[in-house]
């Protein structure tokens, strides 16, 4: 059993009030991390605000002498790692976001293929066009990046009778998929349809999709990207869309947020949304269930979920 009182920050209030019922010797409190921490010598379990911009809210951090995880509420954990102080465990936001981030890959590909953001722009023009669009079924799909997210999609998009290939950093059979490698990507592209892009944003994966890699691509391809915009190369995609060969589905971008006057913002073919994978009613009570596992793991002792480093002693 944990030997101290376990104090666990939580960013928010409404995830304190939706927290439910409070095991014996947990005290929950709401930091936002705007500010030090009143209480940094007694936090045990601090969650990370949902929406982390950074700046000197990171140095907080390092004022937390007794913490023994870091939690973030996303899946992507590389802008954390630089923060982690060294006694601390960061564990990801694993599982909270699978099937939200999954439904609008899924939504952005519909949306684009069948036109739905262009037809929704004649509606507010009084046009009523009855113009042919494509199918998403029969669809040679590639999912780039096969975690807990890039299993979620793959089922949906398997669902939708598409024909479906996953490619993760080292090949393997998983889930009865059999798991190309991203050295395998070459001989891949040109037979892809929809790339759907839900890899880590890693020194490997940075850049990823290149002007090469888009260049192998088939004419009327489309391109989603719902992990990190640093995956892709910015320019090599808007001159692809420009030039009207691919078309793209963007939840996330780089940079981001776009700037004012920023190529995306009118570059043809292209459906956007502003970084909302992760952003739906499910996103708070699919965080306390993690946050109040990991709480009875600290009491029990046991290892924490999700852990992406630290110490390896608990």
């Amino acid at each position: 059993m944990a030997d101290r009182r376990t104090l666990v920050t939580l960013s928010f209030a409404e995830l304190v009030e939706r927290f439910g019922p409070v095991p014996d010797g947990v005290e929950l409190t709401v930091w936002d991390m705007e500010a030090p921490s009143p209480r940094a010598d007694e936090v045990t379990i601090a969650v990370l605000p949902f929406f982390f911009e950074g700046g000197r809210r990171w140095q907080y951090l390092a004022d937390l002498p007794n913490v023994a995880l870091l939690q973030l509420p996303s899946a992507g954990y590389e802008h954390a790692l630089p923060h982690v102080p060294d006694h601390a465990v960061l564990a990801n936001g694993r599982g909270i976001h699978d099937d939200e981030t999954a439904e609008l890959a899924l939504g952005l590909a519909l949306a684009s293929l069948r036109q739905i953001d262009t037809f929704a722009i004649d509606r507010t023009h009084e046009v009523w066009d009855t113009r042919p669009s494509r199918s998403l079924a029969e669809r040679k799909v590639l999912v780039v990046g096969y975690g807990a997210i890039g299993r979620a999609i793959a089922d949906r998009f398997e669902a939708c009778r598409t024909h479906v290939t996953v490619v993760a950093r080292t090949a393997r059979t998983q889930d009865g998929r059999d798991v190309e490698a991203f050295a395998d990507l070459p001989s891949l592209l040109p037979e892809a349809e929809v790339v759907v892009l839900i890899t880590p944003l890693t020194e490997e994966t940075e850049g990823l999709v290149d002007a090469a890699f888009l260049a192998a691509l088939p004419d009327g391809a489309l391109v989603v990207n719902v992990s990190r915009g640093k995956v892709v190369d910015t320019d090599a995609l808007v001159a692809e869309l420009r030039s009207g060969r691919l078309r793209a589905g963007l939840d996330v971008t780089d940079p981001e947020p776009l700037p004012a006057g920023h190529p995306l913002w009118t570059t043809p073919n292209t459906v956007l949304t502003p970084h909302i994978g992760g952003n739906t009613d499910l996103s708070v009570p699919r965080a306390i269930e993690l946050v109040r596992r990991q709480v009875e793991a600290h009491l029990a002792g046991r290892p924490f979920e999700n852990v992406v480093t630290g110490p390896t002693d608990r």
